[in-house]
């Protein structure tokens, strides 16, 4: 088996949980080098995981021979880098959002692709246990899609700043707006309200803390999605259910969730999986770079889940449905 040289673009707290991600696969991959803004920080980052440090993103390609890159930038922070790592031919795992605007997310998505690299974007939820389960069951058409995502914190200051994070619904919403497009397809209408509700007083936090989706199909099926910055502190609440012909799936997470039959035969199966979502998806990058073949999630996926995200942040600002076009 190939063993893959690994470079971490971004060390921040979701670079360290890729970093753990690829020490779970010693034989396919071993991380080798960290490229960050700051030396210190980067230094002692790289130091606690034996790779060595680099504040130059172009000295890291040239002296350590990467297979891949995964790059962990805030979306504020990017102007070029990945560009310039697949134009170096090394294949890429590029974290979400891939942009804040659509016109960079298509920029990128064409530049990476003349390159001839594996690129993968980070919609890590599709590779849950209870996910893959729900995809694999003969649940004919999903009619109706009901989610939520509720927490409580300030996470870091560019976060609270719609012009560096895009705020939730780009920043954090987008993991289910993105297993919407993965369940149901593309919609073709939607409408959306947001708000800052309990966070004028905040400084620098101008995003929404509370949201509300609708998603729509000219065949009558629907999506919704909910969300707020203002609920239990320390508690991450992720939940969504499923409506479909033949099946009903209540999940608790990627990995979790009860799935009832719900014609011909009765049947109920939980599942509760094991499944690391971040671990998968590097072993299915893994496997498109050694084998050959396209990633589950390809960079372009990035792109369509964004103009969902962008289309409903525009209603709501514009108090308007938006008609998605294709």
């Amino acid at each position: 088996m190939r063993k893959l040289r690994v470079g971490l673009l971004g060390c921040g707290g979701i670079g360290a949980r890729h970093a753990g991600a690829v020490a779970e696969l010693p034989k396919q991959m071993e991380l080798v080098a960290c490229c960050g803004r700051d030396a210190e920080r980067t230094g002692a980052f790289a130091g606690d995981r034996a790779a060595a440090g680099y504040i130059d993103l172009d000295l890291m390609l040239q002296h350590e021979r990467l297979d891949l890159v995964i790059a962990t930038l805030p979306p504020f922070d990017r102007s070029g880098e990945i560009e310039r790592v697949a134009r170096a031919g090394v294949h890429l795992l590029v974290e979400k959002p891939i942009a804040l605007d659509q016109q960079a997310a298509d920029a990128m998505v064409a530049e990476v692709g003349r390159a001839d690299v594996v690129a993968a974007i980070g919609f890590m939820y599709r590779f849950g246990d209870a996910v893959r389960r729900w995809k694999d069951a003969d649940t004919g058409q999903v009619g109706l899609y009901a989610g939520a995502y509720h927490c409580n914190a300030l996470h870091a200051d560019w976060w609270r700043e719609e012009a560096k994070s895009g705020g939730q619904i780009l920043e954090q919403v987008i993991h289910q707006v993105d297993l919407i497009r993965h369940l149901m397809g593309e919609p073709d209408s939607v409408y959306a309200r947001r708000a800052n509700f309990a966070h004028h007083d905040t400084p620098g936090y101008d995003i929404e803390d509370i949201s509300a989706i609708v998603f729509g199909w000219d065949d009558g099926r629907i999506a919704t999605l909910n969300a707020s910055n203002i609920a239990v502190p320390g508690v991450w609440h992720k939940e969504w259910a499923v409506y479909a012909e033949r099946m009903t799936g209540r999940f608790t997470g990627w990995n979790d969730a009860v799935l009832t039959r719900t014609a011909g035969e009765a049947a109920v199966e939980e599942i509760a999986g094991p499944t690391d979502p971040f671990v998968a998806q590097l072993a299915d990058v893994h496997r498109a770079i050694t084998a050959g073949g396209a990633p589950a999630i390809p960079l372009s996926e990035g792109a369509a889940s964004l103009r969902l995200a962008l289309a409903a942040r525009q209603s709501a600002d514009e108090r308007r449905e938006i008609r998605l076009t294709r």
